[in-house]
This record gives structure tokens, sequence and C-alpha cells, in this order.
């Protein structure tokens, strides 16, 4: 589909790279942004050759939260019961759904502020990579507001939960550092260094064994909210689906011949 507030590219190696495009905004996201963001992760999921997702934002931002500008003057003018939940269930929270449920890797390259619902956008990806100018938190309690795209559940599992109280309660927001020592980064590099960083660890991800690298995403989110038997019975259902896969066996015969594997996804 054709999109107007987000951009797709895609790589020979794989790696799409969705843009959200409203940098006159700071890439507050809109419904509209929402829905368009959501038909790309669902062609990348559905797209076998498609390995990583990189999420980044246009222009000095990654993304600055919900675009509130003309927000209250929509939901008096609608007649609907709930309108304020009827936003959030058919613009963030299905995107936020897909991203969680995602199985292939997914990395957020972080550009600028990611704030409120950006921070959560970020946090939805498995890897975080900031530039040393980056600017990340949560003033959703400053201005009244809720962390309602996700991040009430997300901010404690990054950061404890005495952070992320803190965080949202007093609208705290962090420098990239700071950010990286709460546990919201996974990595900080120089600004000017983040693009081909980013790439550079996309790619490699994508070269990996495609299958091994879904199913061990997928066991080990499942064991996040399991117990270690749990995990363990996951563990010995999972081997029965990779190991037997030719590039689980490439991996062996590649280890046994002291060279590096060729993965071909299958």
């Amino acid at each position: 589909m054709p999109y107007s507030e987000i951009e797709r590219q895609r790589d020979d190696s794989g790696v799409v790279t969705i843009t959200m495009n409203r940098p006159q905004k700071l890439n507050a996201y809109t419904t509209k942004m929402c829905e368009e963001l959501s038909e790309a992760v669902d062609e990348f999921a559905r797209t076998d050759a498609d390995r990583v997702l990189v999420l980044t934002g246009a222009g000095r931002g990654f993304c600055s939260g919900g675009d509130l500008s003309g927000h209250f003057e929509a939901l008096k003018a609608t007649t609907r019961r709930l309108g304020h939940a009827a936003v959030m269930r058919e613009g963030m929270h299905p995107l936020s759904r897909r991203l969680f449920a995602l199985d292939k890797p997914t990395i957020a390259m972080v550009n600028g502020p990611a704030i409120a619902g950006g921070l959560a956008l970020a946090l939805l990806c498995d890897l975080r990579i900031a530039a040393d100018t980056a600017i990340l938190g949560d003033t959703s309690g400053a201005a009244g507001a809720l962390p309602d795209e996700g991040g009430a559940w997300l901010f404690p599992r990054a950061m404890g939960y005495d952070h992320a109280f803190r965080m949202v309660a007093l609208g705290e927001k962090y420098d990239a550092a700071t950010a990286h020592r709460l546990g919201l980064v996974t990595e900080v590099v120089p600004a000017a260094e983040l693009r081909e960083h980013t790439m550079t660890l996309a790619r490699d991800l994508a070269s990996r064994a495609a299958v091994t690298v879904r199913i061990a995403k997928r066991i080990m989110r499942r064991g996040l909210e399991s117990t270690f038997e749990a995990s363990l019975g996951d563990a010995e259902m999972a081997v029965v689906m990779n190991n037997d896969t030719e590039d689980a066996q490439e991996g062996v015969k590649a280890f046994l011949e002291h060279r590096r594997p060729r993965f071909e996804g299958a």
C-alpha cells in the first residue's frame, strides 16, 4: 500500500527499515501512522525473505508520543462511548500487539527523542541502539495522562518498578547514557555512527540461521512469563522443530570444519 506517514525500505540482506515520517512533529504518532505501521509490520511478518526489522524516525526525532493536536476536539465531536479507549483500541494498541507478537528480530534505531508512546515503541523492539544525543522518557504523568500505549507493562520490566514509577509520576526524561544505565537502551553510539552501526548489526542478525533465531526469540519471550520448568518444556519442543532444519545441520557441519556457516534460511 502507498504510505503517507511512514517509509519502508528493504535491502538485499533482508533488513527492512520502517521510518516514521512526520519530522515536523518529531514523528508524533497519529491513528493513520499507527495503521500504516501495522500494515508494514504485517507485511514484514508474512514475508520469509524479510529477516530483521529496523524501526526509526525521520529528522531529529524517533517518536515523541501521540500527536494531541486536534485530539480532544475530535473526541468531543464523536458520539461514541469511551472515546479515549476507542482511540487506543483502534490505533496504538493493535500496533503494539503486532510488534510484541513478532518472532523475527527487531531493532529500534533511536535517533532522537523517544517519549511516552515513542519509548513504548522502542521497548517493543528486541534491541535499542541509541544515538548519544537521544532523549528517552515518559512525560505522561506531568501532563496528567497515563502510560497507556503499553508502557505500564513495558517500563517496569525494562527498568524496575521503582524507576518506572518515578519516571511516569514525575514525567522524567533522560539522556542516552542515563537511559542505558536504567536499562531502557541496549547500546549508545555517537550520533554520526548510529545508522552505520545499527545496519551492520541488523545485517549480521539477518545472516544468522533464521528459523533458529525466530524460535529462540519465541521461547525466551515465553520464558519471561512462565516458570523454569515450563521453559524447559518449551526448549524440548523447540529443538524438535529446529535441529533438523538445513541451517542447523549446516551450523554443526561448519563448526566441525572450522569455517563460517552459510545459512540459507531453511
